[in-house]
């Protein structure tokens, strides 16, 4: 097996209302040379009282109980007992579950007719491995993002932030942890075009975690005076290119048109690359986010004799008025955002890296009606002058 847990007795909590289906998870697990210990209840009142009396490695789950149905069992247990891996049971083969169950926070989800020995004691094995790599990776958060918090008032935040920011790590590691069980269980199964959407699930995802650690270590820096420019050649018309080429699979999920209009007499520049991808990575990634389906974003890049003038403008939910002047600090997020998930972290990322070029960022937004960022970059970066 993947982890090595000697001979320590493994406890189980089955949360399931068919005798019969006890029975074989009982016999199942007498198959396996791992010491385990099975506790069975049917009702998920009974499981919550469970939990307040006694340690367990594991919960398999049934959806369909008597005094439970569906995913609310699983977000009754995660409220009650978060640490605790959850492999779900279930009687129906059905993808869009066992995708809503994994973002919920379930670490497996299998389909009871297709249940065999070596299937349920590989899942059990593998929701704790995953639960514990999820809870290092957490821990090891926390620890840098501590490091990097220094000054009194991010302290305060700090608990509020390294909730968000283990969240934001949370929803890729689950669709990985996904993607790559149904390609590991199912590849035989899956179509050409399923396959190549899961593997764009994984890319996205990962592309995700390490923009987040990037700018993490990019605030440190900011923080600590330590963020310079290097300046380097650039075309501005491939680097617009390869961004939005680079965002293609968010937007196409929303079914979002990002539309590049490029009007330059100069498109070779001395500048920072990574600054300019961090502003703009930023912007289009949050225009994308608060923009509703079916709709479009305009990317406009021109130039004048002394400024490079870039905007983007979405057709979102935009900002509050009496709110605009406190976007750019950090943790703040708009009062109308909703559900939709954020660190509050972005557009600091993006103030910051406008001031270390120099340059100056403004908004106009309405209400329903979208936002419009506008970033020029003074004459000396858009000239190419700067040595």
């Amino acid at each position: 097996m993947v982890i090595d847990v000697g001979d320590r007795l493994i406890n189980i909590l089955s949360i399931e209302d068919s005798n019969a289906e006890v029975r074989l998870l009982r016999e199942f697990l007498k198959q396996a040379n791992q010491n385990f210990n099975l506790v069975s209840v049917k009702r998920l009142q009974e499981a919550l009282e469970q939990l307040d009396r006694h340690c367990f490695d594991v919960i398999l789950l049934d959806l369909t109980l008597p005094d439970s149905v569906g995913l609310a069992s699983l977000e009754s247990l995660l409220q009650k007992a978060p640490q605790i891996p959850i492999v779900v049971l279930t009687n129906t083969n059905d993808d869009r579950t066992a995708i809503e169950a994994v973002r919920k926070g379930a670490q497996d989800y299998l389909v009871k007719r297709q249940v065999n020995p070596k299937s349920l004691i590989r899942s059990l094995y593998y929701a704790i491995e995953r639960k514990q790599s999820q809870g290092a990776l957490e821990t090891k958060i926390e620890q840098t993002t501590a490091q990097l918090l220094k000054a009194q008032e991010i302290d305060r935040l700090r608990s509020e932030f390294i909730a968000m920011l283990s969240h934001d790590f949370r929803n890729p590691i689950n669709s990985i942890l996904l993607s790559t069980g149904l390609l590991a269980k199912k590849e035989h199964l899956l179509s050409k075009e399923k396959k190549t959407a899961h593997f764009q699930t994984i890319r996205s995802a990962l592309k995700n975690m390490d923009r987040l650690l990037e700018e993490i270590l990019l605030i440190g820096k900011a923080d600590s005076g330590k963020l310079e420019c290097q300046l380097t050649s650039l075309n501005v018309r491939e680097f617009c290119n390869c961004l939005v080429e680079d965002l293609e699979f968010d937007a196409d999920n929303k079914e979002i048109q990002i539309i590049l209009e490029c009007e330059l007499t100069l498109e070779e520049i001395k500048c920072d690359r990574n600054l300019l991808q961090h502003i703009f990575g930023n912007l289009l990634t949050n225009a994308i986010k608060y923009s509703p389906r079916n709709s479009k974003i305009f990317f406009r890049v021109s130039n004048s004799q002394n400024e490079l003038i870039f905007q983007i403008q979405d057709c979102g939910i935009g900002i509050p008025p009496h709110e605009q002047k406190q976007l750019f600090e950090p943790f703040f997020r708009a009062s109308n955002v909703g559900i939709i998930q954020g660190t509050g972290l972005g557009l600091t990322i993006v103030k910051k890296c406008v001031d270390v070029l120099g340059g100056q960022i403004s908004l106009t937004s309405e209400l329903d009606a979208g936002t419009t960022f506008t970033v020029i970059l003074p004459g000396p970066i858009a000239s190419g002058e700067i040595r």
